[in-house]
């Protein structure tokens, strides 16, 4: 999936760097650069979770995840976007997209060796409180949501927004099954009593 990503990606750099000179086009770039940016930045947890055999309390839910993400990628970068014309707020995308990327990558970083792209708890897995997880229980997914909507966005087709709404279905679902699991440790309970899952106030 991580082949089949990058490929999408560069796909994406290649045919703006093409016709660099439009607005459209290098804000393109911008946007597709970040994601391979973002992709080389997360590829050792992805091979590492890859490789994992704890898969007991996944419930498959890493499979589905993983597809519908390339299928967002595929479906914004392959095909080309419905409408291509600039929009003078274009450009605010790539820092929006930037800061979603950031907000994921601190929570990763915060948890350290807790995380995983699998679901599992390790023998002395400790509840996180701090960094961005004072706010949501899960920055990650928070950040992966609102970085693939901005991305989506802005790549705009049939294909990217049908594959984004099975990628927005799936987080749920996992958020879900992976709470199943968390729910075992110590503290989590009243952790999550106090704490939404993903939108403060809301979920």
């Amino acid at each position: 999936m991580l082949g089949i990503c990058l490929a999408a990606i560069g796909t994406a750099v290649v045919r703006g760097l093409l016709d660099f000179s439009a607005p459209w086009q290098r804000v393109a770039v911008a946007l597709a650069g970040m994601h391979l940016l973002w992709l080389l930045l997360e590829a050792w947890t992805t091979v590492r979770s890859s490789t994992s055999t704890e898969t007991a309390t996944d419930r498959g839910t890493v499979y589905v995840y993983a597809t519908a993400r390339a299928a967002t990628l595929i479906g914004a970068c392959l095909p080309v976007a419905d409408d291509r014309t600039y929009h003078p707020w274009m450009p605010a995308l790539p820092v929006l997209f930037a800061a979603a990327v950031g907000f994921r990558l601190w929570g990763i970083h915060t948890l350290g060796r807790f995380y995983s792209h699998r679901v599992r708890v390790l023998g002395d897995h400790q509840v996180v409180r701090t960094g961005p997880y004072r706010w949501v229980r899960h920055p990650a997914y928070l950040g992966m949501a609102v970085s693939h909507i901005v991305f989506v966005l802005f790549f705009l087709n049939t294909y990217s927004v049908a594959a984004l709404m099975v990628l927005l279905t799936t987080l749920v679902v996992r958020i879900l099954v992976e709470e199943r699991t968390l729910l075992t440790l110590p503290g989590y309970s009243d952790y999550a009593a106090t704490h939404r899952r993903v939108i403060p106030w809301v979920w």
